[in-house]
């Protein structure tokens, strides 16, 4: 029974635990800017990516303005070298318009099989209908190797 009572504190512990490791670090472009949308995290899934398999970036995010257009452009190196860059509407990632208060945009990319695996950057800026950027964030991701059978 004893044995019991110290495998519960440590199953809560996890469970607080977990979603903190799946969340990924981030910073923003210009730590001198203040942004009017503010993210607080994101989250990769599956982490790490795996090529050939859609994987989805969700970010958190917090704007004290309404959004009612714009579009989100996304910029992706490998080893610094530029290897994808495409720009997105904003309302199909996330439902527009978006009032103030928290939001998540969410984003799923097919990586294609060729994809090398390895650490990669993401550069992703958030940009309102009249071209003025409401944020910019960079975080790494990594790509697996090859996905197994049991993959399938």
């Amino acid at each position: 029974m004893a044995h019991c009572m110290m495998i519960v504190p440590l199953l809560i512990s996890l469970c607080l635990i977990l979603p903190l490791i799946q969340a990924s670090k981030f910073q923003y472009c210009d730590n001198n800017k203040d942004y009017d949308v503010k993210v607080s995290g994101v989250k990769i899934s599956p982490n790490p990516v795996k090529k050939g398999k859609p994987a989805t970036f969700t970010i958190s995010a917090t704007t004290s303005e309404s959004i009612t257009d714009g579009k989100m452009r996304v910029d992706v190196r490998y080893f610094g070298f530029p290897v994808y860059s495409q720009d997105h509407d904003l309302c199909e990632e996330t439902p527009c318009p978006v009032t103030s208060g928290n939001f998540v945009v969410s984003h799923t990319e097919e990586l294609p099989g060729f994809t090398p695996p390895g650490s990669y950057s993401l550069t992703m800026k958030m940009i309102n209908g009249e071209s003025r950027e409401l944020t910019c964030i960079s975080f790494g991701f990594r790509i697996g190797s090859a996905s197994s059978v049991s993959d399938v």
